[in-house]
């Protein structure tokens, strides 16, 4: 990025509450309709923040003008998915992320057979972990720049003592344009916390699920704890009876020889209940011991169903689903499956992750990360920033604008962050690596991904 672009781009971050922030940040960032302008004008050289869009003003709303003024079907289609979005989290396929997956620890309370080695996995210090500062100023950040969906993963997030206060800091963001707080766990002590996180923001929760026999669960996840993960399934579907609207997906990854039979009561589980069951294909990752031999793969699952509820179909998805879903036809729920090793969904990803020890990870399957950590604490002479150190940066020079202000709570060097987010996002690739490659790749273990 030029000069110029970074002089354009800290003018609109450190604005502070005065007059560029609240005009430049709500029309240029956050607008739910489309932009009308650049903030930096496009050439050869220097990058625009907002891609330019049709300059209209605002979308008509069903049956509104008359004659040429009004909107022809096709063009309301078209401008139905225009949103204004930065650049900086487009990359060259053209591909928007708007979806932040954080990983908040990297500690669990199980070793399921594909996500962890039954030794563990050597964790990182406390202080190369993210503080819940760091993270809502990441979380922030991301925000600013169009990001609409944050899920909190692990490790298992519900372990980390802070969960709820930080969900609470992360939920604020809804008023600068986050629409979905989700979370991804393991369920084993969600019920006792559920509650406080519903009151916090969340929205939707995937809870991994990959037997419904407590001896199998033991031997799977080596751990007890089967009770206790449907006692949390239980209380959701509790709450959402009584209106909470939490959306449940239950996340099984299918192994030959070990819960390949048990696809057809995992269906059964949608009869009568509002949720979706997602079977996952099983992914190489450092020490799951993985092979080719142990992928029961999506087609496989779909004939096992088919052959039990023949009449079960696909159903219209959105564009950046991750899974195909199905139904059986007087169903409740629905059925999905995630097919990154047979058919992957790479076009239309619109995921970023970022790690425990705060990397920037484009791609899940990628071994390319790049450190916004580090970044951060520069303003902090390269310390972690605790919630002492926050008051004191907060209370510099308005550098940091307070949430329930006109803009969202953004870092000091956030046009760095944004440099450096910028080049890993357009270094993203079209696909990532077929079967063979991606079971050769040196990568993390998943617990150290997040998912």
């Amino acid at each position: 990025m030029t000069a110029v672009a970074r002089r354009a781009v800290a003018r609109c971050l450190r604005a502070g509450p005065g007059p560029l922030q609240t005009a430049v940040l709500p029309v240029f960032l956050r607008s739910r309709h489309i932009a009308t302008a650049a903030v930096v004008t496009r050439d050869s050289h220097i990058p625009a923040i907002i891609p330019t869009l049709p300059t209209v003003s605002e979308p008509l709303p069903p049956g509104r003008g008359t004659g040429s003024d009004a909107l022809s079907t096709s063009r309301r289609e078209q401008l139905k998915d225009a949103k204004p979005f930065s650049d900086f989290l487009t990359d060259t396929f053209n591909r928007q992320h708007d979806y932040l997956r954080i990983s908040v620890t990297e500690r669990c309370n199980l070793r399921c057979l594909y996500c962890m080695p039954e030794e563990g996995v050597p964790l990182s210090p406390t202080r190369e972990l993210l503080t819940t500062p760091e993270i809502v100023l990441l979380s922030s950040l991301f925000v600013a720049q169009g990001v609409t969906k944050i899920r909190l993963t692990g490790g298992e997030p519900t372990v980390r003592r802070d969960i709820v206060p930080l969900m609470q800091q992360i939920g604020a963001l809804r008023s600068h344009g986050l629409r979905e707080l989700c979370l991804t766990t393991n369920g084993l002590s969600l019920h006792r916390k559920l509650d406080a996180m519903v009151d916090a923001g969340l929205t939707a929760v995937n809870l991994s699920l990959d037997t419904l026999d407590p001896w199998q669960f033991q031997l799977m996840t080596r751990r007890a704890g089967f009770p206790a993960v449907r006692k949390s399934i239980d209380r959701i579907l509790e709450m959402n009876r009584a209106g909470a609207g939490i959306k449940l997906k239950i996340n099984c990854v299918v192994m030959r020889g070990l819960n390949d039979r048990e696809i057809l009561p995992f269906v059964e589980m949608t009869r009568d209940e509002d949720l979706e069951v997602r079977f996952i294909e099983y992914m190489p990752f450092d020490g799951n011991k993985w092979s080719k031999g142990k992928m029961f793969s999506y087609q496989e699952m779909l004939d096992v169903i088919r052959a039990k509820y023949p009449d079960v179909h696909p159903e219209q998805g959105h564009k950046n689903d991750t899974s195909k879903t199905y139904k059986v036809p007087g169903f409740t729920g629905r059925v999905g499956f995630i097919t990154s090793m047979t058919h992957n969904f790479c076009g239309t990803c619109n995921r970023l992750r970022i790690t425990g020890d705060g990397n920037l990870k484009v791609c899940l399957f990628g071994n390319t990360e790049v450190s916004l950590r580090d970044i951060i604490r520069k303003v902090n002479q390269g310390e972690p920033i605790d919630e002492a150190a926050f008051e004191a940066l907060n209370q510099r020079a308005n550098y940091i604008a307070p949430l329930d202000g006109p803009g969202p709570l953004l870092a000091p060097n956030s046009e760095e962050l944004l440099e450096v987010i910028n080049i890993a996002v357009k270094n993203k690739k079209e696909k990532h690596a077929g079967i063979g490659e991606l079971e050769n790749m040196k990568n993390r273990p998943m617990i150290l991904i997040g998912g």
